[in-house]
């Protein structure tokens, strides 16, 4: 069992659990984050520049920090020359999983892409 909780706002109500979670991840960029963490890690600040297309630096590195806080990123800074900086998953960010995987099952049952536009797959690692 995971040791690491998040504070809560609603605790008493049934719904409390439903609607943390969605405020955790329910924030644009950052179930793009955990999703591309999980596919691939660890990954520097240009290559999940590169898989979560769109994404200024400023919203990229303030949602990193944010997750990093929560406790669900970690940050290694690589003392090569140049200095870099890699993301994981925690062990509590990757037991996120599970929820992204479903989010992934059920936006390919159930939203309808652009005409012209085909949904991907979701990737082996995602697999039931």
């Amino acid at each position: 069992m995971n040791e690491t909780k998040l504070d809560v706002w609603c605790t008493g109500n049934l719904w409390c659990p439903v609607t943390t979670t969605a405020q955790l991840i329910g924030r644009k960029w950052h179930p793009v984050i955990v999703f591309e963490l999980l596919k691939a890690e660890p990954l520097g600040f240009n290559e999940l520049k590169r898989a979560a297309d769109g994404v200024s630096n400023k919203v990229l590195s303030g949602a990193l920090d944010d997750l990093e806080e929560k406790g669900l990123v970690d940050r290694e800074v690589i003392d090569d020359k140049p200095v870099r900086v890699e993301y994981s998953l925690t062990e509590f960010g990757a037991s996120l999983e599970p929820v992204i995987r479903a989010m992934g099952v059920w936006g390919i049952e159930n939203l309808h892409p652009p005409d012209g536009v085909e949904m991907k797959p979701l990737p082996e690692a995602f697999s039931e």
